[in-house]
């Protein structure tokens, strides 16, 4: 229940010696903040880490053949060996938790050799074999046109989706690409769409230089045939892709003839393995944010616990009086923990809104600058609020406990007798 006496009693004692008062605030304040300003810094990174990821399905692993490192069944150490198409169809057939599983071939590079014309103009981009799947592993976005699809595969079209930089190279200003030509290593093949990679992952001025052309008409055009240089493998959400890859790299060193005990012949690289990681790494951030703000603002608290003795020493005749004239222990121990507690929810709070003003400021910032390599919208959510508030509830409650306890002992002909 609302008792004014005891508001008006507790705002005269705060105010009795403002800048004590401060100074005690000031440390719950400062605490406080740190805990909001780091928790809001680690999330900053964590959605720039993960922005960096942009829509690749992180529950994928790639993966290619390599050198054998053991001999087995009559085949020598050190034996090249290569995916093949049935491969695929294989990893389809055994593995029902696998989403997408898709092929890919490449061919040249920008840094290589000129391998694409269009009129006058050439070009040395990266020529890669897909099938449509792969658009919903790796983050493109569709500016013009469309990207591959299974008709495109079936029919062996002679059909390309280049990214943008291909049109920067082989295109005049404002010219449409879509419908027109371009010949890859001498072979017609015509635009059908225009790409953006939507993650900063990998080398972006490669990804802006590549050519996606269907799988089954790269093997055809380019003679690698059923050859599949490496794969993209995408689990189904409920089921880490990493639980099973040991089972399917076991398959495929089966069908190949490589030794079972041969790591080295399948080269991988797990993506939801690594992404784990960075999701462990901020979940680590995050509880050494919460632990440093908490040390802080224990100081704080130890600070309020100390000035609330003093201010129960100073009060002692006071106390002794109330205590004669019949205020109970409760009501003493009552009285001191709500000073306590505004004390602390009071400079709490202050440190709350500085800290979201500044977290404003931040995103204001970042807003001006553009795009931040691996830091994006810090911010704290409305659980971290709630946990923040519950601390200085608590908080509160610990500072005037000890400060309480001492005023409730006291005998009030003793408290009366101290000058």
């Amino acid at each position: 229940m609302f008792n004014k006496e005891r508001w008006d009693e507790i705002l005269e004692a705060l105010n009795a010696n403002r800048f004590r008062t401060v100074l005690t605030a000031f440390g719950v304040f400062w605490g406080i903040f740190i805990l909001v300003i780091l928790l809001a810094l680690t999330n900053g990174l964590k959605n720039g880490v993960q922005s960096d990821f942009g829509d690749f399905a992180t529950n994928t692993i790639f993966m290619w053949t390599q050198r054998t490192s053991m001999p087995y069944q009559g085949f020598t150490k050190g034996r090249n060996f290569n995916f093949k198409l049935s491969d695929v169809a294989l990893l389809k057939e055994k593995f029902p938790q696998l989403r997408y599983v898709s092929p890919r071939n490449q061919l040249g590079g920008y840094r290589g050799s000129n391998n694409v014309t269009r009129g006058d103009k050439t070009g040395a981009f990266n020529v890669y074999g897909d099938e449509p799947d792969y658009i919903n592993q790796e983050p493109l976005d569709m500016l013009q046109g469309r990207f591959l699809s299974q008709s495109d595969i079936e029919q062996e079209r002679k059909v390309a989706v280049v990214g943008t930089d291909v049109i920067k190279s082989l295109y005049d200003y404002g010219e449409d690409p879509i419908g027109s030509y371009l010949k890859i290593n001498g072979i017609n093949f015509m635009v059908i769409g225009v790409v953006k990679k939507t993650s900063s992952q990998g080398d972006s001025q490669e990804d802006a230089n590549t050519i996606y052309i269907p799988f089954s008409t790269f093997g055809k055009a380019f003679n690698f045939g059923d050859v599949v240089s490496w794969m993209a493998l995408t689990a189904v959400d409920q089921v880490p892709i990493t639980e099973i890859k040991p089972m399917i790299m076991k398959e495929m060193r089966a069908a190949h003839k490589v030794h079972p005990n041969d790591e080295r012949a399948i080269g991988h690289f797990d993506l939801a393995e690594q992404f784990q990681r960075i999701t462990g790494l901020f979940s680590i951030l995050s509880f050494v944010g919460y632990f440093v703000g908490a040390l802080v603002l224990m100081s704080g608290v130890i600070g309020i616990s100390n000035i609330m003795l003093i201010v129960v020493k100073e009060r002692t005749k006071e106390i002794g009086i109330r205590r004669a004239i019949g205020a109970t222990p409760k009501e003493i121990r009552a009285q001191v923990l709500q000073e306590s507690m505004v004390l602390t929810l009071i400079s709490g709070m202050a440190g709350i809104s500085f800290a979201a003003g500044v977290i404003w400021v931040m995103n204001s910032v970042l807003d001006a600058l553009g795009s931040v390599d691996n830091f994006a919208n810090p911010s704290v959510g409305m659980g971290v609020l709630f946990i923040a508030l519950a601390i200085l509830v608590i908080s509160g409650l610990l500072a005037g406990m000890i400060p309480a306890t001492r005023a409730t002992q006291m005998k009030p002909v003793d408290a009366l007798r101290m000058d």
